[in-house]
């Protein structure tokens, strides 16, 4: 029983203490303040609508998950076109998934860059692809344009060819 209590005290502590990157490690802390940028993203977000006013209709939700590690974005929230896309570190590089209506899982890695306020993704494999000439989301840029404004640009991809592109210009909801 004493040795039960003491695991479970253990493995509590050990997911209390948050990894730290080593001081010197330049890429870390660039993948690491880009993380901290897309963090400012947490809310909801409408399209700007052809007038350049912003619209009543939610096209994106972030939120901050899993202790800060992770940032969940909410595509099309409520729709059956709802999407998924967890943003992450992994070791120095920023990266995402996308769980898209597709039923594929593309991931795609952060371009090397120092620039918190656009951030290029490109894709690095994925599930539920037979080959890389599947339909894929194949790249994506997000623009931080200020805390309430933000581009998302994402193309997708078959046979090597970019397909389809969707830009969305979004706001923060208004409270």
């Amino acid at each position: 029983m004493k040795l039960g209590i003491a695991s479970s005290v253990l493995v509590m502590g050990l997911f209390m203490v948050a990894p730290t990157a080593p001081a010197g490690d330049k890429a870390a802390s660039s993948a690491a303040r880009r993380l901290e940028a897309l963090k400012g993203l947490a809310g909801d977000w409408v399209e700007i609508g052809k007038d350049g006013k912003p619209t009543d209709r939610i096209v994106s939700s972030f939120r901050v998950t899993a202790g800060g590690t992770a940032i969940q974005e909410t595509m099309c929230p409520g729709t059956e076109k709802e999407m998924v896309t967890m943003y992450h570190l992994d070791g120095n590089d920023l990266v995402l998934t996308h769980y898209c209506t597709l039923g594929n899982q593309p991931r795609l890695k952060a371009e090397p860059g120092d620039d918190e306020r656009r951030i290029v993704f490109k894709f690095n494999g994925g599930t539920n692809l037979k080959s890389d000439g599947d339909l894929h989301i194949d790249h994506a840029t997000l623009t931080l344009i200020d805390k309430d404004h933000f581009r998302a640009h994402w193309t997708a991809c078959k046979d090597g060819a970019a397909c389809h592109d969707v830009t969305m210009d979004l706001a923060r909801k208004s409270k």
